[in-house]
């Protein structure tokens, strides 16, 4: 449901695990007592801005803070609250998956606001959640389940990286190199791009170990650091297929610089035989007076045998100094 000001959607959480979905009008006379209210937001519509910044009730610095168009990944504590900012895998048709998605979140006892600019699998996983009853229960529940739903959705692209990369490894052993150097550049592109937002997404993740919030309890937080190790997983995974494609291009370049020397030696072993015999043709194909042979009918036979004569004697040279 996206309206007039970019709400695409509006849950009242009853603490059970589902939550009843409310119109604009609702928001205004909403109080904590009737359970946790989580909105979620496209910013970039024309009213979104407007409507965060004077009528949700939060500080301007968080209102300003969910709307920023350029975010690094963090955790700030602010009062009982937290204002984080998460990246995610872009699985949107047609889209590149370094291309990552930005999540802004404000999270408090009894309010969640989240915004964002692209689709995010994460947050529509969460609603549908909720509208069959086995979502989150309170705000330190969401906050689990949006952070466990963006890390969980890596998994796919990053095993796809390294069965990207062992292919380029046979490819370069069986050496059907064409088009692979194009492609283990993207690949290395690829993994540092993401690579650049998974590791603040690790120090956010460990601010949210380290502050204290009333509700997040102990529970929450073996449940955060869980999430921490399999993105730390991530991590090393991305590292290594990161590295084994930086090898397997170092092996690449090596290997064509090697058949792109053997071929300059054929051409340079060619050459040095026919060197002399060029030069001696030229010599005897001037039109002067005096040339030898040229009233004897056998010298054009006599020329030929002395040419093979010299191009056996230099294959028999380079023979014996190994040259070939």
């Amino acid at each position: 449901m996206v309206n007039e000001y970019g709400l695409i959607h509006a849950f009242l959480l009853n603490g059970l695990g589902s939550a009843s979905q409310i119109e604009v009008a609702d928001i205004h006379n909403w109080t904590k007592e009737q359970g946790v209210l989580w909105l979620h937001f496209d910013y970039t519509h024309p009213e979104a801005e407007e409507w965060l910044m004077e009528s949700s009730g939060l500080d301007k610095i968080i209102a300003q803070a969910l709307l920023e168009d350029e975010t690094r990944p963090r955790a700030t504590m602010i009062n009982d609250g937290m204002l984080i900012a998460l990246r995610g895998i872009n699985h949107n048709p047609g889209a590149e998956p370094d291309d990552m998605v930005a999540l802004r979140m404000w999270v408090d006892p009894h309010r969640i606001v989240t915004s964002r600019r692209r689709k995010l699998g994460a947050a529509s996983i969460i609603a549908a959640d909720l509208l069959k009853g086995h979502g989150p229960k309170n705000s330190g529940d969401f906050l689990v389940s949006m952070i466990n739903h963006i890390v969980h959705g890596m998994s796919d692209t990053i095993n796809d990286f390294e069965e990207r990369t062992a292919d380029y490894e046979d490819a370069v052993l069986s050496g059907a190199t064409g088009g692979l150097r194009y492609d283990l550049a993207n690949l290395r592109r690829q993994t540092i791009t993401i690579r650049r937002y998974l590791a603040p997404e690790r120090d956010a993740f460990s601010r949210l170990l380290i502050e204290k919030v009333s509700w997040l309890d102990a529970d929450h937080s073996i449940q955060i650091r869980e999430i921490n190790d399999a993105l730390l997983r991530h991590i090393e995974n991305l590292d290594a297929a990161r590295d084994r494609a930086a090898v397997t291009q170092e092996e690449l370049n090596s290997r064509l610089s090697e058949q792109l020397n053997a071929r300059m030696y054929v051409l340079s072993v060619v050459t040095t035989v026919f060197l002399p015999l060029g030069f001696l043709t030229g010599l005897l194909g001037i039109n002067i007076g005096g040339i030898p042979g040229a009233d004897n009918t056998h010298a054009f036979w006599i020329f030929i045998v002395m040419l093979a004569v010299i191009v056996i004697g230099q294959i028999i040279l380079f023979r014996w100094k190994k040259w070939f």
